[in-house]
């Protein structure tokens, strides 16, 4: 039988105890050791998955179920229950991966302290994270609060950006809330020496080699493929990189085009 199912069975009968948890964690295992798939990627997107690490994919298994007990329930209640809205999905799978990475001590309370401590002080805030650095470390950590409609598809971004751009992938730590209660996604991600921003052409250059062209919506940051779509890559988030000399996206919008 396929492990995933169990697991849903475990966390919808018995939620996140200790056997739970022990099962997810042998499925993460399976998944990084390369014996299991996560259906939601293919087999190109799943080198994205493994250097996310462990915590990304727990949580995308714990959003997984949420959205699948979501609809299990909308079933059982009558032909005429409407579809779940994203923000009832994603305060599901807000609930659930709090209650999941607390049980599998992957929560922090009080971060911002712990991270200034650990990584030193935050060197930049914007409106999707906030940036802890010590000079001459090789990586940087970021609180990322997710702009996406649900939490699922901020964890796939982060997939998504490791499998585009392995030369600053984002390996996932942990989970906190920040003060206005915002669920942030803890990660760090290498250190970029910047010799100056990309140009236009250097970015196009750069993605039409992933298999993107312009989307033509008249902003000439966004971009698409067959099945992805790549926003935001304006020169603040793609620098050339001082050692190689090549365009380097440090952060971008990624997502599916159609998955849910």
């Amino acid at each position: 039988m396929e492990k995933l199912p169990l697991i849903y069975d475990a966390i919808a009968n018995d939620g996140f105890n200790e056997n739970t948890i022990l099962r997810i964690n042998n499925y993460i295992n399976d998944i990084q050791n390369g014996t299991e798939n996560f259906p939601r990627f293919n087999l190109s997107e799943h080198a994205g998955l493994c250097t996310a690490g462990a915590p990304l994919i727990g949580a995308s298994i714990v959003a997984s179920y949420a959205t699948a007990s979501l609809a299990t329930s909308g079933n059982a209640e009558g032909s005429q229950r409407r579809s779940p809205a994203s923000w009832e999905i994603d305060e599901r799978q807000e609930l659930l991966i709090e209650q999941w990475a607390k049980a599998a001590n992957l929560w922090e309370e009080n971060s911002e302290q712990i991270l200034t401590e650990n990584f030193g002080p935050m060197i930049a805030q914007g409106a999707e994270a906030k940036v802890y650095y010590r000079e001459g470390d090789t990586s940087v950590v970021k609180e990322r609060v997710s702009i996406y409609s649900t939490t699922q598809k901020a964890l796939d971004a982060i997939v998504l950006h490791n499998y585009l751009f392995p030369e600053t992938a984002m390996k996932v730590i942990g989970f906190t809330r920040d003060k206005d209660g915002l669920l942030r996604i803890v990660l760090t991600q290498p250190y970029v020496n910047c010799l100056r921003l990309a140009t236009k052409e250097e970015i196009d250059e750069m993605v039409a080699a992933k298999g993107f062209h312009d989307n033509k919506d008249g902003q000439g940051v966004n971009y698409i493929s067959e099945h992805l779509a790549l926003e935001d890559m304006h020169p603040a988030n793609v620098f050339i990189d001082n050692i190689t000399e090549r365009p380097i996206c440090i952060d971008c919008i990624v997502k599916f085009i159609t998955r849910q």
